[in-house]
């Protein structure tokens, strides 16, 4: 009698799970991020995945690690907007630094009342609204919140910006959502994904001296080159760590400072690096 159509016919063992089962013996599964991690090195210097996906594959795990309050903007050197004051007194700024948002207080710095986005602006100036209506509520998280929670919350919410408050409440920093991200994929270009902002640009002022704009990661070659400087220093490589190095700090966005004969001022910045400068040189002043 024939076998029903239906009857499953024996299946011959699965030769890739023999090699699997023998593979697990060879080299057993990490049992740490540790262990993990030896075998991406291991699988780089057999030259498996490249060097843009190992510093991937760490920033993963740094984020995996990390807290907001270990890459937050520290509150001294956030860029607010005060609306206790006139717009005249601080739009200048909103349109010199060129971000989206902008966390707004009144009156008070260490209280963040909401998030003003620069698009908004149009309200106010085509519909006559008050800039208190069209603030967006503000995002506040604690210090201890870990970076992998709080991407996962940027993407669900579509915030891009969080508001860092410590166990008493009180505003410590920000970070963005850009923060986080530029710590699995290195240095994001500027957001407003300008060409030029990669390269150093002039522009002469109106007492006609020229101003500098300067990224930061300029190499100090480069930034001689273009000024006409002779910058030297044996153990720095950018015109970013040429600044830090010799101030001992990294500066803030808005503070300006002296070096040599020239006058900078800081337009990017984090609390750990200098992303965009502004150079002039002293000397052209006197002229």
């Amino acid at each position: 009698m024939p076998e029903p159509p239906d009857t499953p016919k024996k299946q011959r063992p699965s030769v890739r799970t023999l090699f699997e089962k023998l593979a697990t013996m060879i080299a057993p599964e990490p049992d740490s991020q540790s262990d993990l991690l030896d075998i991406m090195h291991g699988a780089h210097d057999r030259k498996l995945i490249d060097d843009e996906c190992l510093a991937m594959i760490e920033g993963i795990f740094k984020v995996y690690d990390s807290a907001a309050r270990d890459i937050m903007i520290p509150r001294t050197r956030m860029l607010t907007v005060d609306i206790s004051q006139p717009i005249e007194s601080w739009i200048d700024d909103v349109i010199r630094y060129g971000h989206s948002r902008y966390p707004v207080i009144d009156g008070d710095p260490e209280k963040v009342t909401g998030i003003l986005y620069a698009k908004d602006l149009l309200k106010y100036y085509e519909n006559g609204e008050s800039i208190r209506d069209i603030l967006r509520p503000a995002v506040f998280i604690p210090e201890s919140k870990r970076l992998n929670v709080l991407l996962r919350d940027f993407k669900n919410t579509r915030n891009h910006l969080a508001i860092v408050i410590d166990e008493f409440g009180t505003v410590s920093g920000l970070v963005t959502i850009e923060d986080v991200l530029e710590e699995i994929v290195g240095e994001i270009a500027d957001e407003h994904k300008d060409e030029d902002a990669r390269h150093i640009i002039a522009s002469k002022q109106e007492d006609g001296t020229v101003q500098w704009r300067v990224p930061a990661w300029t190499e100090i070659e480069d930034f001689n080159y273009k000024l006409g400087l002779n910058l030297q220093d044996s153990r720095i490589d950018t015109i970013g760590g040429y600044v830090t190095s010799h101030l001992g700090y990294v500066p803030h966005v808005g503070e300006t400072f002296d070096l040599d004969d020239l006058h900078f001022e800081v337009i990017r910045a984090d609390a750990q690096k200098l992303k965009t400068l502004l150079v002039c040189r002293q000397s052209d002043a006197s002229l």
